[in-house]
């Protein structure tokens, strides 16, 4: 269903538009009117070019994306942790993992400080 132009004189950012629209106004020129129903239709034809309805253009849409080299699969290893029972075995991952001998201490006490003063004052 055609919708009409309604111009305003108020919002017409140039010259030749303001005069377009005066001319509408005074009735010198009838408004243009937009038909949005046929212009969506008629973009719709345009949307999907000629190629693309025949099987020409799947087959240049398949060689354009086609991969140019190939690839091998990758081979499935499957790894499956033995377990021990040994209570040994998680004391030393505790000892890899928890804070070892050469790291720093997360936490100062008071007996951590007399500890360190007691060991500085042996050396001297």
């Amino acid at each position: 269903m055609p919708d009409e132009v309604k111009p305003n004189l108020n919002e017409s950012p140039t010259h030749d538009s303001q005069l377009a629209a005066e001319s509408i106004a005074s009735g010198n020129e009838k408004a243009p009117t937009v038909d949005f129903d046929a212009d969506y239709a008629a973009a719709q034809q345009f949307s999907v070019s000629e190629v693309d309805r025949t099987g020409e253009g799947e087959a240049a849409a398949e060689a354009a994306t086609a991969p140019k080299y190939t690839t091998s699969k990758p081979q499935e290893t499957k790894v499956e942790a033995q377990s021990t029972g040994n209570p040994d075995d998680y004391l030393e991952l505790a000892k890899e993992v928890g804070n070892s001998n050469t790291e720093g201490v997360t936490s100062v006490s008071d007996d951590l400080v007399k500890k360190a003063l007691e060991k500085g004052e042996r050396k001297n």
